[in-house]
């Protein structure tokens, strides 16, 4: 019997709901230590999945889930631009 093929299934950092992986935006902790969007999925470094949803990207934010998962600490400029980033989902949301 031919099986489909494989789907990779991620966890949303923010909400914990198990998606497929193209459906998630990666975020990465780069080999230089900075932590960046990673539209591509292909960027070496530690990588952590959140949701194309503001909320998810607030909840990962605010309680340390996502720097929890890189594995660092997250400064306010990481912290800031990320947020920035997630503001083109809340406007998706609204039209």
């Amino acid at each position: 019997m031919a099986r489909g093929r494989h789907i990779p299934i991620r966890t949303c950092v923010g909400c914990r709901g198990s998606t497929a992986k193209k459906e998630l935006v990666r975020i990465v902790r780069t080999l230089e230590g900075r932590v960046e969007v990673d539209p591509t999925g292909k960027k070496p470094g530690r990588g952590a999945y959140i949701c194309p949803n503001y909320q998810c990207w607030k909840e990962a934010l605010r309680k340390e889930r996502l720097a929890h998962a890189l594995r660092t600490t997250l400064s306010p400029q990481d912290r800031e631009a990320l947020l920035a980033y997630a503001e083109s989902f809340k406007e998706k949301v609204s039209t």
